[in-house]
């Protein structure tokens, strides 16, 4: 028996306001985890999953089913990176990429953005993305309170985007 989709859309509407409630990006992994094991034993959440699956199941529907789209669209939106790279409105995006999420513009410029932790992957799918078409032209690199709060660690990855012929970089939180 699989969970019915309206069913599956209220409680998937509620962690989602919750999520967002939390700032879930930030969330280490040890407290998402703690989330998961408190709306497993809610009746709102896992009591009414497990009318429709093994209880044991309902954990790993929340986590896999439910909270991983999240992630996945709360970052695919492009309106963070146009503002603080001060891209305006009438710029187009002619193509969309994920892992990391990334634009073509319909001037040929070239953006990605994606947490701080994954900067090689983003500035070098920046790099080759712009490598038949397009210039390399910005990275915004999100979340990168601990690891990139010195100036040292930061002109690492600013030095490897200017060898890469990257225009800007963007830290934020």
């Amino acid at each position: 028996m699989s969970v019915p989709d309206a069913v599956r859309r209220e409680i998937k509407e509620m962690l989602w306001s919750e999520a967002d409630r939390l700032n879930w990006p930030s969330l280490s992994a040890s407290d998402k985890s703690r989330y998961y094991g408190i709306w497993t034993e809610t009746e709102d959440v896992g009591g009414r999953l497990s009318q429709y699956m093994d209880p044991r199941q309902v954990r790993v529907y929340i986590k896999d089913t439910l909270l991983k789209p999240y992630t996945r669209e709360a970052s695919a939106s492009h309106d963070l990176a146009f503002r603080v790279l001060g891209i305006g409105a009438e710029a187009r995006p002619v193509a969309s990429y994920i892992k990391p999420h990334g634009r073509l513009l319909d001037d040929d410029r070239h953006i990605a953005w994606s947490k701080a932790s994954e900067w090689k992957a983003t500035l070098m799918a920046l790099h080759e993305r712009a490598f038949q078409r397009g210039i390399p032209y910005g990275a915004v690199l999100t979340h990168s309170g601990s690891k990139f709060s010195l100036e040292d660690d930061r002109r690492v990855v600013e030095e490897a985007a200017s060898k890469l012929g990257i225009e800007r970089v963007v830290w934020l939180g």
